[in-house]
């Protein structure tokens, strides 16, 4: 097979990687293809301006063509800081070029964690190689890694996709080359819903005036639990009845529902607890933490006795399917809950029992003709 070797020096004052290889016409081809190539009398091969796209360019242009050996002042060079100092890897310059991204983009702290805990697993994977050297045939190696491997789930291997095509696209500022790549069949998992009487042994089981009004909040509204944690204390409208939610998934505001039940406890919460911003507040009145909240929602559920498997956002769901089941619209229902599309709503017509009480099994009417 043929082979190619990438170097890095100055030359003219610039940086730029040398593209060596022997004469060979079909190469002389492939490399004249790269933008502003040019040919240097002096070293006797071919250069480019270097970055760590150009790089990734180069060896995708050769892929399958010849064999590309790159060499040690390249990679190092990929990673170092503005100070010209090394880091200790090459994922760890790139997982904070990443974070800086999502922070920018204004992505939530869930997703910065994920995507950075997913390319974590990508870089360590592929632990000797820059992910600028890596191309498409190494990405699917990977997540079938992960699908045969780790047996990860769907939603994982989604999220895996996600966070590389991220990399690549936003961090790295290639062109979107791997939106082709096999997404798994999404599977269609009916979301876990409670019904009344465990909801009010929910309630009931919460003594703490704090702690029972932010699990009745997010049923009374259908909040995801970040979308609780960021409220305010004037988001919630106790005259019109309204939870003003900002910033919710996507970056959207939007209103839900304010239970009048619980604007007595509203009230009592605000005038013993004093919140100044975050209407729920934690330690040194900064915004209560998500682990507290779930935390809160476990105790409560053994305190009921409640012994199916539920999660905090099953409170969600609980919301959407009894709105439903009590005659409310699925467009209704889709503007409070925040989705983008109906679609992702009609999911709670599959839980929903409102038809399901009206029908008879087939097993009773077998023994009712027998009576």
């Amino acid at each position: 097979m043929r082979e190619i070797s990438l170097d890095k020096i100055v030359h003219r004052d610039q940086t730029v990687l040398l593209i060596k290889f022997e004469k060979d016409f079909v190469l002389m081809e492939k490399v004249k293809q790269l933008r502003d190539v040019k040919f240097s009398i002096t070293h006797r091969c071919w250069y480019i301006l270097f970055d760590a796209g150009t790089i990734k360019k180069v060896v995708d242009l050769f892929s399958g063509v010849a064999r590309v050996t790159v060499a040690n002042t390249v990679t190092t060079s990929l990673v170092k800081d503005d100070g010209g100092a090394t880091t200790t890897t090459m994922g760890d310059k790139l997982l904070t070029l990443v974070g800086e991204k999502l922070s920018l983009k204004g992505y939530s702290d869930h997703t910065q964690r994920a995507y950075q805990d997913q390319l974590k697993g990508f870089m360590q994977y592929y632990k000797t190689e820059h992910p600028a050297m890596l191309g498409e045939q190494e990405i699917r190696r990977y997540l079938l890694y992960l699908i045969q491997e780790k047996s990860v789930s769907r939603s994982t291997q989604n999220q895996a996709i996600n966070a590389i095509k991220f990399l690549y696209e936003k961090v790295l500022g290639e062109a979107r080359r791997v939106y082709h790549l096999e997404r798994p069949h999404k599977e269609l998992k009916l979301p876990s819903v409670m019904n009344h009487h465990e909801l009010q042994s929910l309630f009931s089981s919460c003594a703490n005036l704090k702690h029972r009004l932010m699990l009745s909040i997010i049923y009374s509204a259908g909040l995801r639990r970040s979308e609780l944690l960021n409220l305010r204390v004037g988001d919630v409208d106790l005259h019109r009845c309204v939870v003003h939610i900002r910033g919710g998934k996507g970056r959207k505001d939007r209103q839900s529902i304010l239970a009048k039940s619980i604007i007595g406890d509203v009230t009592e919460y605000i005038s013993t607890y004093k919140p100044e911003h975050w209407l729920f507040e934690g330690v040194g009145k900064q915004r209560y933490s998500e682990t507290s909240l779930q935390k809160i929602f476990k105790r409560a559920v053994a305190r009921a006795g409640i012994r199916k498997a539920v999660t905090l956002h099953c409170l969600r769901h609980s919301f959407a399917t009894h709105l439903l089941e009590s005659g409310a619209s699925t467009r209704y229902i889709q503007v409070l809950l925040g989705h983008n599309s109906v679609k992702t709503t009609e999911i709670y017509t599959h839980v929903a029992t409102t038809d399901l009480t009206q029908l008879v099994s087939p097993l009773d009417r077998l023994y009712l003709k027998g009576k």
